[in-house]
């Protein structure tokens, strides 16, 4: 899926006005990081530990996780591809439609993959399920009862939980605490998504000490940059959360929502996140995106390429009113064309 992704701004020679093709929010102020980083630029002339257990710890503390509970990786698009390795062979069931990485990642390493689409009954031989909490890119979140049950109803697998948006919803949502708890959980973290820092590739898995021993089995060495153990550590140190207050964004993100589906050609399927996945009920989502990119440096997500999904699909994240106003003005210049 490397080059399905959303925040494809190097495919395009103009300018980008307005990204609302990657689920990173919108509006971070990063310049106390940017000058922290400045500062130890110096640093990178010095390998970075071979694996970075400064991190790891400060992460355990935060978290009141056990020594040996977190892994931190180049982003968690690493941690799935660690995890996938580290299992390699085994029966994976996927719910679909979801972040198409979970599948290379699987079928990379052999494992044989199933698709569920919908609630239905996890098939009795698998050994392991990979659900993305909320969903990319539908916005969906799993009940945090629902889920319980469903992991608590299947002992013989693994659940490989991703939680990269868990700081963008309103919803209940398991903590590493509380996840830490069952035996069969693998949960993942993005730094990358809730610090706005994409660029920096940081992401980290928490499990039991028994699953963090072996994933680390895998990891390659200093797959951690020393740029990026900087930014973790001065982030969390300092208890650095650059989220906006999340009910004035969900709000506007419902108002984003509204003003799309009151185009009269575009469904919106309910969303409990900052993005949401839309439909339009003609045209393809491609030639929309085209229009905007080229006419004005607006760029959306063209969903096709999940599983499960048609031509017509595409996810957008809600940024400030102002922008998400042009953008609904604009997809209906194109509508009238």
């Amino acid at each position: 899926m490397i080059r399905g992704h959303g925040d494809d701004i190097h495919a395009f020679n103009r300018p980008i006005l307005s990204n609302f093709s990657s689920n990173v929010s919108y509006g971070a102020d990063l310049s106390g990081l940017n000058a922290h980083l400045c500062n130890r630029i110096s640093s990178i002339t010095n390998y970075p530990e071979p694996e970075p257990y400064t991190l790891e710890k400060k992460l355990e503390t935060v978290h009141h996780l056990p020594p040996g509970s977190v892994c931190v990786t180049n982003g968690a698009t690493e941690a799935i591809y660690l995890i996938a390795q580290t299992f390699r062979g085994t029966s994976s069931a996927i719910f679909v439609p979801t972040f198409g990485e979970y599948a290379d990642a699987c079928r990379i390493h052999g494992h044989q993959v199933t698709s569920i689409h919908g609630p239905e009954r996890i098939p009795g031989q698998i050994r392991m399920v990979w659900i993305c909490n909320p969903n990319n890119p539908t916005g969906a979140m799993w009940d945090k009862t629902q889920l319980t049950s469903l992991i608590q109803s299947h002992p013989q697998a693994c659940f490989v939980i991703d939680q990269a948006y868990e700081h963008f919803t309103e919803k209940d949502i398991f903590s590493p605490e509380e996840a830490w708890c069952f035996p069969n959980v693998i949960q993942l973290h993005s730094m990358t998504k809730r610090y706005a820092i994409p660029g920096l590739r940081l992401g980290y898995i928490t499990a039991s000490s028994g699953w963090i021993q072996r994933l680390r089995t895998n990891r390659m060495p200093w797959s951690v940059n020393r740029l990026a153990i900087e930014a973790g550590l001065y982030l969390t140190e300092r208890n650095i959360t650059y989220s906006m207050d999340i009910q004035t964004y969900l709000a506007e993100a419902n108002r984003l929502k509204e003003a799309l589906e009151a185009t009269g050609a575009i469904d919106v399927r309910p969303t409990d996140t900052h993005y949401m996945l839309a439909r339009l009920r003609f045209g393809k989502a491609k030639a929309l995106k085209d229009f905007l990119v080229n006419e004005h440096g607006f760029l959306i997500r063209d969903a096709s390429n999940f599983e499960g999904l048609s031509e017509g699909f595409f996810r957008v994240t809600a940024q400030s009113p102002e922008e998400n106003k042009k953008l609904v003005d604009y997809i209906n210049e194109w509508l009238d064309l």
